[in-house]
């Protein structure tokens, strides 16, 4: 009697710790493997995957303008954009382009110059995306994991856009980041290196771009400038272990500064669910102007709340982590000589910045700026406080920085700046298939 009450007391807490909603179901999808529903055949020469071991980044929400975040090879071609054109618009593949431009918001009449505005890149990360079969003439999203060294299209703000080996469509994962549960089967075993706690999401970067900054898979030393639009031919290389100032930020709104770390070759840490307005003020950076750090190494902004702000919208953010702070329990250093910034959960708060091992000038990524964040709300709060525990100790020597978490020295609503979108809440209609296992 007693072993069953113990039973009972212990499915009670398992049914306990799910109390939050259920999880939403994420197809993995393996580099090299066919897919079973393709647009066209995996044989058909339209790409090619690599081995690739996913990187580590702080925080799982990256905007598509985030330096290193996709990669490259010496040898271009990873995509044939110009034959995926040709099968997209032949008449006997009239019903599968309809069905293809549906999923991305298109009309069939758009697919040539959608397509002329796409750039091939290999995924640095095992990135959650909406992925589409074609079934029964048409075209059927469910939610996936893509495994690091698959090669996609990316549009003009770094989104995701289209599996380069089969031509599937490709949208923004939409749900909770935080309560997936990734399955695996149909050849899609779980791969070497593989962790839940460091997949990541694609937000859009808030401007469109005209470079795309990438790092050489197999060398992550040489960095390749690659125009918008172009399949490799037209790369510039540049030496992705030289050294880069973190420039003057402090008094710059958000968005001008996050432009000009990307123009740096340098990313944002930020921490919470939403990020601040593009006109929130920035009060300090982790680390801060002057410090050397290697390409795509993380910087943290201390941003200052908005009047009117609560830190409960999109005004504001939590306060800007500490270099001294202790990283969270589960974090894991940096494993590789490229910038690999510390891995942790897509729903947890990212670190602070890393400091420097080494870089350069970096290339210049981006277009004319667009304004990002909302307006603030007007509320009666008080006016903004700069924080005051500034970083105690010296960078760490890496591309990418360990977790930390800090806590503001101050009530005043200093806020750490994000440099992605937030994720949408909603999930997709369409249920992913069930999988051999669950993970």
């Amino acid at each position: 009697m007693r072993r069953f009450a113990v039973l009972v007391a212990f499915l009670l807490a398992l049914g306990g710790c799910d109390s939050g909603g259920s999880l939403s179901e994420v197809k993995a999808v393996a580099a090299g493997v066919p897919s079973l529903a393709p647009f066209f055949a995996e044989d058909s020469g339209l790409g090619r995957d690599r081995q690739v071991r996913s990187r580590a980044v702080p925080g799982g929400l990256q905007q598509g303008d985030t330096p290193g975040l996709y990669g490259g090879t010496k040898q271009p071609g990873i995509c044939d954009v110009e034959r995926l054109k040709r099968f997209l618009t032949a008449p006997r593949n009239d019903r599968k382009a309809r069905a293809w431009a549906a999923a991305l918001g298109l009309r069939t009449d758009e697919i040539p110059g959608h397509l002329d505005r796409l750039t091939p890149v290999l995924l640095r990360h095992d990135t959650l995306a909406l992925n589409h079969d074609y079934k029964k003439r048409k075209a059927v999203p469910f939610r996936a994991l893509l495994q690091a060294g698959i090669a996609i299209l990316v549009d003009e703000q770094g989104l995701p856009s289209v599996k380069c080996s089969c031509g599937n469509p490709l949208r923004p994962f939409e749900g909770d980041t935080s309560r997936i549960s990734v399955t695996f089967g149909d050849g899609n075993e779980k791969w070497p290196g593989y962790d839940r706690a460091e997949v990541v999401v694609v937000r859009p970067a808030p401007r469109k771009l005209e470079r795309i900054a990438l790092v050489d898979v197999q060398d992550p030393g040489r960095g390749i400038e690659r125009p918008v639009g172009t399949t490799g031919e037209a790369d510039a290389r540049f030496d992705a272990t030289e050294r880069r100032a973190v420039p003057r930020l402090a008094g710059t709104t958000f968005g001008e500064a996050s432009r000009r770390l990307a123009d740096a070759g340098l990313a944002v840490a930020f921490r919470g669910e939403e990020p601040p307005s593009g006109r929130a003020r920035v009060i300090a950076s982790d680390p801060g102007a002057g410090v050397e750090l290697r390409f795509g190494a993380y910087v943290t902004l201390s941003v200052a709340a908005e009047p009117g702000t609560d830190g409960r919208t999109g005004g504001t953010a939590t306060p800007a982590p500490s270099a001294s702070s202790t990283p969270p329990v589960g974090s894991r250093p940096p494993t590789s000589a490229g910038p690999t910034p510390s891995r942790q959960s897509p729903s947890k708060a990212p670190p602070g910045s890393a400091p420097p091992s080494a870089s350069s000038a970096a290339p210049r990524s981006s277009a004319p700026p667009t304004p990002t964040g909302s307006p603030p709300q007007v509320t009666s709060s008080p006016p903004p406080q700069v924080t005051s525990s500034p970083p105690t100790r010296a960078p760490v020597t890496s591309s990418a920085p360990a977790p930390v978490s800090s806590t503001p020295a101050s009530s005043a609503p200093a806020t750490t700046a994000p440099t992605t979108s937030t994720p949408a809440s909603s999930a997709p209609a369409t249920s992913p298939p069930s999988p051999s296992t669950t993970v």
